[in-house]
């Protein structure tokens, strides 16, 4: 369940990073730790995400929040690049991916499965694409809960 302080974070967050030419990947806020976490994954649009995106995303970010009160007591703030181990998510890493092996999470099941695998072949407004050991496979993007890269260690 969603904190309710969440999407008056996000929507100060967005603003912001669009300022900085950047994206809001994901966002949680934890109020459940002492002190309550923020934790946001920030992406460059025009570039690799830097240590100096991070800070000028949190500088802000924080004379913000603390200047308009939004989070009542102490908090920490946690601001970094997803890197490439997290989920699949924009369409920019759909192609990059593409041939890649992923894993993909369906919230209900689908043809007797709720996890599949295979290389990423792409995705379009209704399905996510893979093959799955030579079968192309079409995965209906409104049941899909994430698409991973499959780590191979």
């Amino acid at each position: 369940m969603t904190h309710p302080l969440t999407p008056n974070i996000t929507e100060i967050a967005e603003s912001i990073a669009q300022e900085l030419n950047l994206e809001i990947v994901n966002l949680i806020f934890q109020a459940n730790k002492n002190p309550p976490v923020l934790r946001i994954d920030i992406r460059n649009l025009s570039g690799d995400t830097s240590l100096d995106n991070c800070e000028k995303m949190s500088r802000l970010l924080e004379e913000t929040l603390d200047a308009k009160d939004i989070i009542p007591s102490a908090y920490m703030l946690e601001i970094s690049s997803p890197g490439i181990g997290n989920n699949l998510t924009t369409d920019r890493e759909f192609i990059s991916f593409k041939g890649f092996p992923v894993i993909v999470e369906t919230n209900t099941e689908y043809k007797k499965h709720t996890q599949w695998q295979g290389n990423l072949q792409g995705r379009d407004e209704k399905a996510i694409h893979i093959n799955c050991k030579g079968k192309m496979i079409a995965i209906p993007r409104d049941i899909v809960k994430q698409v991973q890269l499959e780590n191979k260690e």
